[in-house]
């Protein structure tokens, strides 16, 4: 898509799977991708991605929940490219210790693994919002695309705490869509996706046993797809350009499924 070619996005949880291939696949459209990751390493390795896909970017350390990191990661945006066009929150994950089994209760979920997940999900996103949504506010246009989950449409059993954090983006997009169109730009738009069952680092251990076979959950999931498969991580990238291209103009507080018809599909 010519129309994003030259643009500059921030990209956060850069170096997770989907990320990642978000980012080369931005870099395919001509996007500049700055890849922001607590994990320094991770960002360096997508980075090299990236470039392999011939395109530039900058891998930077920091830490979605300390504002002082994000602040220090648009500081260098703007200094290597001017400005940002685009975010796209993708930090987040869950944590084995706020999964209930029957090993681990309900009842007895860690309080700190309840918060860690809960923040790292939706404050990780808020605090993004609002160092990089600044910078947009100044510019008088961007686009923020959060990374909510199929868990936001229709809670899913065992994962409270990362059920309820994705619940709370996807409303989260909806308000600031709201709130930065009227209060600073209508050339400012939030939206969201709400991916399906894609495996990653994070839920491999739900989905899949140490055989590589599929876990009875990872069954479920399958039979309730009516595609039969987990989604791919390319599988993210066609939805992502048209939302950041000038053809989806007119496209702001919605939250989008990629999820192969799970959320379509009523198990009947």
């Amino acid at each position: 898509m010519d129309e994003i070619e030259g643009r500059v996005a921030i990209v956060t949880g850069g170096g997770g799977v989907l990320c990642a291939a978000l980012a080369q696949g931005l870099a395919l459209a001509g996007v500049r991708t700055v890849l922001v990751d607590l994990d320094q390493g991770k960002a360096e390795e997508a980075l090299e991605g990236v470039q392999r896909m011939g395109g530039c970017g900058l891998a930077i350390k920091a830490n979605v929940l300390r504002r002082d990191d994000l602040r220090g990661a648009l500081e260098s945006a703007l200094s290597a490219y001017g400005r940002i066009d685009y975010l796209i929150n993708g930090a987040g994950g869950n944590h084995p210790k706020s999964t209930t089994s029957p090993e681990l209760p309900f009842f007895e979920l860690p309080e700190e693994a309840v918060r860690f997940v809960f923040d790292l999900n939706f404050m990780g996103t808020f605090l993004a919002c609002q160092v990089f949504g600044e910078a947009m506010a100044r510019q008088g246009e961007g686009i923020i695309l959060n990374v909510a989950s199929m868990n936001a449409l229709r809670p899913l059993t065992r994962i409270p705490a990362y059920s309820a954090a994705k619940a709370a983006v996807a409303n989260f997009t909806q308000w600031l869509a709201v709130h930065m169109a009227q209060e600073y730009s209508p050339r400012i738009r939030v939206v969201a996706l709400a991916p399906g069952f894609f495996l990653t680092e994070q839920n491999r251990f739900l989905l899949m046993d140490e055989h590589g076979e599929l876990t009875e959950r990872g069954r479920t999931i399958i039979d309730h797809t009516p595609m039969a498969r987990f989604g791919e991580p390319e599988d993210l990238v066609g939805a992502v350009k048209w939302l950041l291209s000038p053809e989806a103009a007119f496209v702001t507080g919605v939250v989008i499924p990629i999820d192969g018809g799970f959320s379509a599909y009523s198990g009947v």
